[in-house]
């Protein structure tokens, strides 16, 4: 299980677009998002290099934790 933190989400429109970026990459991914705190977790297999690519992809950065 990944967490990360995104910047830039702040509407039901975000999460979904976070959630579909991940699911670009692994389809079959747990998406857990908390619109107040900006923490994804994602239960995937896939790496989470492709997982945060896909996320910047959208337009959201994920911060350096």
């Amino acid at each position: 299980m990944y967490e990360l933190q995104i910047e830039g989400m702040n509407c039901q429109h975000c999460v979904g677009m976070v959630t579909k970026s991940v699911h670009t990459v692994d389809d079959k991914a747990k998406v857990e998002v908390d619109l107040v705190t900006r923490k994804v977790k994602i239960a995937s297999g896939a790496e989470l290099e492709k997982l945060k690519a896909a996320i910047a992809d959208a337009g959201y950065k994920v911060a350096e934790r």
